[in-house]
């Protein structure tokens, strides 16, 4: 008999069926909505968290295992992918898409995570068998395997090219940042090595979760004593911050619900601080925030504006972002109004206000620890397309302020392209804003006690400094 027909003659082994693992199953699924519909992590995450745990599927610990999964995953693409195109024997963009979502979720598990190798494979596979079905579960298998005879820094050496050849592709494989992300953030930050390295490191570190007690209706001290000693920390800039220790839940508390307290980077509530400090001679009766959505700011600006009997004004673009505004603001000490406007073609009249911030539509490359998946959905042309709304909205907010008046423009990224030469540009008077004078003010000692704020006179805020957002902000004064 040969060999052959005995193989046809060994009874076969029974199917078996794959296992759900619904932690897995969801983190393959908040992927898919990222790269399908172009959905951001933050806000897919959360409904499909609260469904699972409503069904009964997930304790606390599996909620942050998924998250760590694809927040880790979506940081670390960047790396994965160059790993596994290592490992495969096609072109990546031949690997249908959710094939690469769960190699790259078993990447993840394999290089990023405490979780033994054998059962990341194993859990990767079943997950596979899953969603893509046992013949595209066996090539999953033999990548996986491949990827799990190193770790990562035994990888990095691979595929990563030396740093003395190319700096910038080095640090754009080592660090999973597109090259062109890593340039533009060395232009910003200035320096050698050290000091990008940190910045990207940072950039792929989960960050904290920052609380603001609104004055007037909560303070630091209250916010604090509901958390407990465990849970919550004095702000390291803020006098209004606290920071949620990991694992907290904002929505829990009963101040965030009734919007005494809101969830706030550190970096943007000291955006609102300085341009409230700013010195002013005469009246300072009327605040404007032109780009309030999603309404932060407008929140801790009408806060400090009641404390002086200021009246805030928050316009918004869009309908639904100046909803979330007006929910922001609800229960403002002082007066206030939410209005939906263009800021590029307002309704106030010119010289209506004694502050004015805009925090303008930007790339985001500030806010890439809590967006990871916007460092690969942005492309260097998007910010040709911001430019002109920018000045735009500099400009008129200029012309909102009465001379004397003084304007805060704001950025969370810092793309010396959205902030320096935005500022510079109008300043000069070039296009549209040649009617309108200003000058800049030093920002920095509006923010005592807060290092390394640059050479001035505006402010750039970083991750790997300060532990906040990468906000950008500059002061403007109106002369006329």
């Amino acid at each position: 008999m040969s060999e052959q027909q005995a193989a046809r003659r060994r009874p076969s082994k029974p199917y078996r069926r794959p296992k759900k693992d619904p932690v897995r199953i969801l983190a393959f699924e908040a992927l898919r909505a990222v790269d399908e519909r172009d959905a951001y992590a933050n806000l897919v995450l959360p409904p499909l968290l609260r469904k699972a745990r409503e069904k009964g599927d997930f304790e606390a610990r599996d909620a942050a295992l998924a998250t760590e999964l694809v927040y880790g995953t979506l940081r670390r693409q960047g790396t994965y992918d160059a790993i596994i195109a290592a490992c495969t024997d096609r072109p990546l963009r031949e690997v249908d898409p959710p094939v690469l979502d769960v190699l790259a979720l078993g990447a993840h598990q394999l290089l990023g995570t405490r979780i033994p190798s054998h059962a990341a494979v194993s859990a990767t596979v079943e997950l596979a068998r899953v969603v893509l079905g046992d013949g595209r579960a066996k090539f999953v298998n033999a990548v996986l395997r491949r990827i799990a005879q190193d770790d990562l820094d035994g990888w990095l050496e691979r595929v990563a090219p030396p740093y003395e050849e190319d700096a910038e592709d080095h640090l754009a494989v080592v660090y999973s940042h597109p090259r062109w992300v890593v340039s533009a953030l060395w232009d910003a930050l200035g320096g050698g090595r050290a000091g990008i390295e940190d910045l990207l490191a940072a950039d792929n570190e989960r960050p904290e979760v920052t609380l603001v007690a609104r004055p007037g209706r909560a303070t630091t001290g209250e916010l604090l004593d509901a958390l407990g000693e465990q849970a919550g920390r004095p702000g390291r800039w803020s006098p209004y911050a606290v920071r949620l220790a990991e694992g907290g839940e904002p929505g829990a508390l009963d101040a965030v619900r009734d919007g005494r307290v809101g969830v706030q980077d550190e970096g943007s509530q000291l955006v609102a601080l300085a341009l409230a400090a700013a010195p002013l001679d005469g009246p300072d009766e009327r605040w404007l925030d032109g780009c309030a959505g999603p309404g932060g700011k407008a929140a801790l600006l009408g806060a400090l504006a009641a404390e002086r009997g200021a009246a805030l004004l928050a316009s918004e673009k869009q309908p639904h972002r100046a909803r979330l505004v007006a929910r922001a603001l609800a229960g403002n000490p002082g007066p206030y109004q939410v209005v939906t406007a263009d800021g590029t073609r307002p309704p106030w009249r010119p010289g209506s206000f004694d502050r004015v911030l805009v925090d303008v539509p930007c790339s985001g490359l500030g806010a890439l620890r809590r967006r990871p998946e916007a460092r690969w959905r942005r492309r260097p042309e998007d910010l040709e397309g911001f430019a002109p709304l920018q000045r735009g909205l500099l400009t008129e907010a200029l012309r909102a302020a009465r001379t004397g008046g003084v304007v805060g423009y704001a950025t969370c990224s810092p793309h010396l392209a959205e902030t320096r030469a935005v500022v510079d540009d109008v300043l000069k008077g070039r296009g549209a804003a040649g009617d309108v004078r200003a000058e800049l003010i030093d920002a920095r000692p509006l923010l005592p006690g807060v290092p390394a704020l640059g050479d001035g006179p505006d402010i750039q805020l970083w991750p790997h400094l300060h532990g906040t957002d990468a906000m950008y902000l500059a002061l403007l004064r109106r002369v006329g």
